[in-house]
This record gives C-alpha cells, sequence and structure tokens, in this order.
C-alpha cells in the first residue's frame, strides 16, 4: 500500500508559488514547497509519522522560527538549515522577516524504515527530537531529491530511493550490522556524569553537545556509548526523568493535567499522554486510578 503523508496544519500568512512538486517513493513523501511569507506569517503542524524539514533557500534578514514544548525556538535562516520532527509531536513555526522560503519536507513511514535496516536502525533515534541542525552529507543528498522533485523528467525510483537510504543513514546514524557489537558503554563515572545532569536538568533544553563535552566524546559517540550503557538515548532518559516529575505532580493531586504537562516541559495534555504512556505503559489517568486503589 502507498504511504500516505498525514501531517495535520493550521497555517496563516503562507502563500504556495506556482504548483507544489513532490513525489512518492517506498514509505516516503517528499515535498517540495516554494511560498510567500506574508507578516507574521505562523502555523502549527504534527503528524502521526516523522519527518524531515531541510530549507532550501531563505530570502530575507529574518528567520523561520521552531518553537518547542518549552517556548524554545530555533532560528532557520540560512539554506540547509534542518529540523528533524519524531512522530506526534507538536511545533509551532513562525516567520519574521522573510519575503520567501523554499524548503523541502520529507515525510516517512518508520516501519518501512525499519524493515528496510532491521537491527541496523536504534528504534530510540526516531524518537529524538532534533529542531535545528546542519550536515553537510545530508544538505548534498536533500539537494538532489528536491531536483527529482522538481524535475520534468525524473529518473528511476531506485535512484532516488538510493539517496533516500544514504539520507536516512545519515540522519540516524545507521552502522553496519557487524559495527553494532562494537560500542562500548559508558564507564560508570562518566555515566554518573551524564544521568545526573539530565535529571537535574530534565525541564531544560538539553543538547548531546554540553553530554558529549562532559564526557570527551563526541556526540555521536557519546549517544552510542549512553545506549550501550543504559538501554535508551539520552532524549528518552530525559522524557522519563520529566514523566518521574509528572507522576510526583499528579501523585500531590493538587495539579490538572494541562498544567502538570506544561511544569515537566511538555508541548500540552497530549503530548505528555503519549509520551507517558509509551513510557510507563498507561495513560496518565490510568496510572492515577491504579495508584489511588493502592
Amino acid at each position: 500500500m502507498t504511504f500516505v503523508a498525514r501531517m495535520e496544519s493550521r497555517i496563516e500568512g503562507f502563500s504556495v508559488i506556482g504548483d507544489l512538486k513532490w513525489h512518492v517513493w517506498d514509505g516516503v513523501v517528499a515535498d517540495l514547497w516554494d511560498v510567500s511569507c506574508g507578516d507574521k506569517a505562523e502555523g502549527y503542524y504534527v503528524s502521526p509519522d516523522p519527518r524531515l524539514f531541510v530549507a532550501l533557500d531563505v530570502d530575507g534578514d529574518g528567520a523561520f522560527f521552531v518553537e518547542d514544548a518549552k517556548g524554545e525556538l530555533r532560528r532557520h535562516d540560512q539554506a540547509f538549515s534542518m529540523a528533524y520532527i519524531p512522530a506526534h509531536v507538536p511545533i509551532r513555526g513562525r516567520v519574521e522577516g522573510l519575503r520567501r522560503i523554499r524548503h523541502l519536507d520529507l515525510h516517512f513511514d518508520a516501519a518501512v524504515l525499519t524493515r528496510r535496516f532491521g537491527r541496523s536502525l536504534d528504534l530510540e533515534a526516531l524518537r529524538m527530537s532534533r529542531f535545528q541542525f546542519r550536515d553537510d552529507r545530508i544538505a548534498m543528498l536533500a539537494g538532489l531529491i528536491a531536483a527529482e522533485c522538481g524535475s520534468d523528467r525524473p529518473l528511476h525510483d531506485l535512484y532516488g530511493e538510493g539517496l533516500l537510504n544514504a539520507l536516512f543513514a545519515s540522519l540516524f546514524q545507521i552502522d553496519r550490522p557487524d559495527n553494532l557489537r562494537r560500542r562500548s558503554p559508558l564507564s560508570r563515572r562518566k555515566l554518573r556524569l551524564v544521568t545526573d545532569y539530565i535529571d537535574a536538568h530534565c525541564l531544560e533544553r538539553i543538547r548531546l553537545a554540553d553530554l558529549a563535552a562532559l564526557t570527551g566524546l563526541s556526540e555521536t559517540a557519546m549517544s552510542h556509548a549512553f545506549k550501550a550503557a543504559t538501554g535508551v538515548l539520552p532524549h528518552r532518559w530525559q522524557m522519563q526523568a520529566r514523566v518521574d516529575r509528572a507522576k510526583a505532580m499528579m501523585a500531590r493531586g493538587t495539579a490538572s493535567l494541562g498544567d502538570i504537562a506544561e511544569a515537566t516541559g511538555f508541548f500540552d495534555q497530549a503530548h505528555l499522554t503519549r509520551v507517558f504512556k509509551s513510557i510507563v505503559g498507561v495513560t496518565p489517568g490510568a496510572w492515577m486510578r491504579s495508584t489511588s486503589r493502592q
């Protein structure tokens, strides 16, 4: 069955220039957008599927800002600035001082990606938000994929699928299967440094660069070593720490779930519920009912 992008969006102030260009490959929908931006153009976006946003051209002295659950803004003001948004993670975007932005959106089926890469794909990496980053290799591949979307005579689908495989391997740092066994865990001392830092700052934005600096490793090596030591990636550990804070507030019974979500760093109550259920196995409401009977 052909994969269909299912993003929910509410936008204001954007106007498409020309026609939307797009291409469908196995498990991937690529949209090539060229839009003019009105004053205070903004949008709300959420999708049941993960996606990659790549700014290809930015016209103007301002930027496109991506706002996360804590209200922190990530600035996209240059070509090939990127954002990776996991499934079910809502974001708000707004424009300041831009006349036009041309960008590539890649929506993809996580199940197809898992089938394609097997055990080499770290599923935790799919759940790690990266709201602003740059990568030269991904930029080159995204440019070639965008060219296929805009071409009147696109090449064989195997060409595009090869580009996508290379892009996903870079985006999620997918190793060869025989490399998986070579990852060494963090030492007990370094692991304690990282987990203590995450627990103390779990309600704030935590950058991989900050954690890597604690260990003296690269960001990728630190993530792999942390996963080898704990079974989860740093972002998942942070979400677990936020859920623990939410549990403590729910146990006191003095705040609504909406207030708890805001206090513990989630975008809204729905976001808290999704993350809570993925970690605890039940919804916050079910957890509160079960604890009240004990």
